[in-house]
């Protein structure tokens, strides 16, 4: 066994140049340990590997990623489920084909024909109803427990409600564009110049997703999403239908007519009529939300906006330390 051994000639012992295991080339990566005796008496050094230091990330990356994830989450819900899509266009549609086929001809616009009075209205009224997807779903998730998931995971507590209100926002605009064809489908025009139309369509979105964030603060508040509904239209058919959506606010009985000519929707349509070159000849009422409706509507943005995220986002948090 000895003389085996010894006619076996000797394994050269590893050198500091010869590639092991746990060595990698990229010297940044690497670091060099304590010399170490080798076979011969000799002294080597080994390189073992380290990891590489982790990114930084500032808040606001963190807050934009968390909120971006659960966006695309609320997409994908809407992939693969079409028919959210379907009936959340039919009802605008069905109003378009209403009331300007069946009740256009009973209804007099001075100085304009109703269908480009009426649409502005739809229009409004299309963003409005879409934000009422907020609260649904925020009430839904509250009852399947899909919160206490999220509280699980290492995340900003906003991204779930910037997921969802953006989530509202994507499927304002995609109702937004199929309303419009509609529109000129039954003979709608936009009479003004392209930055205009443009600025109109921006401000029906803004005003969707700030309203969005309201039904979000109903959707937490409210014990089932069974209530949801209910609950939603209690506030929305005043605001859309004591209104000049429909009829000229002049028309109304007075109690209906002031509140109508203070009323944030009729500010948007009127401010929509006006960038999208639909108010006619009628006179606007003397009433300064009237006069200026588009810096009305932006006030109400930006009041809905201070008021309600920083709601939304206590009650979450109330919601998710239970």
């Amino acid at each position: 066994m000895n003389a085996r051994h010894a006619d076996t000639p000797a394994q050269p012992a590893p050198s500091a140049t010869t590639p092991t295991a746990f060595a990698i080339a990229d010297s940044a990566t690497t670091e060099v340990a304590p010399a170490v005796a080798d076979a011969n008496g000799e002294r080597a050094s080994a390189r073992v590997a380290t990891l590489p230091p982790l990114p930084t990330w500032n808040p606001f990356s963190l807050w934009y990623s968390d909120g971006w994830t659960v966006t695309k989450r609320n997409m994908i819900k809407i992939k693969r489920s079409p028919d959210m899509l379907v009936f959340a266009v039919i009802q605008p549609i069905m109003f378009v084909l209403l009331f300007s086929q069946v009740y256009g001809g009973a209804i007099a616009v001075a100085g304009s024909d109703y269908t480009q009075f009426l649409m502005a209205g739809i229009f409004a009224q299309t963003v409005v109803f879409g934000a009422t997807f907020s609260g649904a779903a925020m009430a839904l998730d509250l009852k399947e427990g899909i919160i206490d998931r999220f509280r699980s995971l290492p995340m900003n507590a906003s991204a779930v409600l910037i997921g969802r209100t953006n989530g509202d926002l994507v499927l304002n605009t995609i109702s937004m564009v199929i309303m419009m064809a509609t529109g000129l489908a039954v003979g709608w025009r936009v009479n003004t110049s392209p930055p205009e139309f443009l600025a109109g369509v921006g401000l029906l979105l803004l005003f969707g997703y700030a309203f969005s964030w309201v039904m979000a603060l109903l959707g937490m508040s409210v014990k089932s999403p069974e209530v949801i509904n209910n609950a939603s239209f209690l506030i929305l058919f005043p605001l859309t239908f004591v209104s000049n959506a429909f009829v000229p606010s002049e028309t109304l009985p007075t109690a209906l007519r002031v509140f109508a000519e203070w009323n944030p929707v009729s500010s948007l349509v009127q401010a929509v009529r006006q960038l999208f070159g639909n108010l006619g000849t009628a006179p606007v009422p003397d009433i300064w939300t009237m006069q200026n409706p588009v810096l009305t509507v932006l006030i109400g943005i930006t009041v809905m906006l201070l008021v309600f995220v920083p709601l939304c986002i206590r009650k979450f948090a109330s919601i998710s330390s239970r």
